[in-house]
């Protein structure tokens, strides 16, 4: 084992729970005991692959904004697959509102970070995040799982 990959299961370590946090809410897996959100696992792993495939070219890069930015791309180029929500607390949502929503909103990113990182104009990454809060506004509230 080289020693960068020391630095990668450390960065893996302290960033892997939060991820995988982004991606249950993207997939809009419900929130439940490990192993019951395995779309969202998946995305992870994916982001998690990429990010360590590129480790020694992320010198002065944040590693976490890297694989945030692979899941998100990831998510968004199967967002098909995740058209009808699965019982999480976002399953009110389409795909792209869901991405939209929890970049800006749970992540905290600027709409302009948001756009660039989508493809989309800033007004279009605006109406997403409305039309996402007055969808949830306008759904039932549920139980949502701690």
């Amino acid at each position: 084992m080289v020693a960068e990959d020391f630095g990668f299961g450390a960065f893996v370590a302290g960033t892997a729970g939060r991820l995988l946090h982004v991606a249950t809410l993207l997939t809009s897996e419900p929130a439940r005991p490990s192993g019951a959100n395995p779309h969202a696992q998946r995305l992870v792993a994916a982001a998690l692959g990429a990010t360590y495939a590129h480790w020694d070219r992320l010198r002065g890069e944040d590693p976490y904004v890297y694989a945030r930015r692979e899941l998100a791309l990831r998510f968004a180029r199967a967002a098909r697959r995740f058209r009808h929500g699965r019982g999480g607390p976002l399953s009110a949502l389409a795909p792209r509102e869901r991405l939209a929503v929890v970049l800006r909103l749970y992540e905290g990113l600027y709409e302009e970070q948001v756009a660039a990182l989508l493809g989309l104009s800033e007004e279009r990454v605006r109406a997403l995040c409305a039309q996402a809060v007055g969808a949830l506004r306008s759904s039932p509230r549920r139980a949502m799982a701690p």
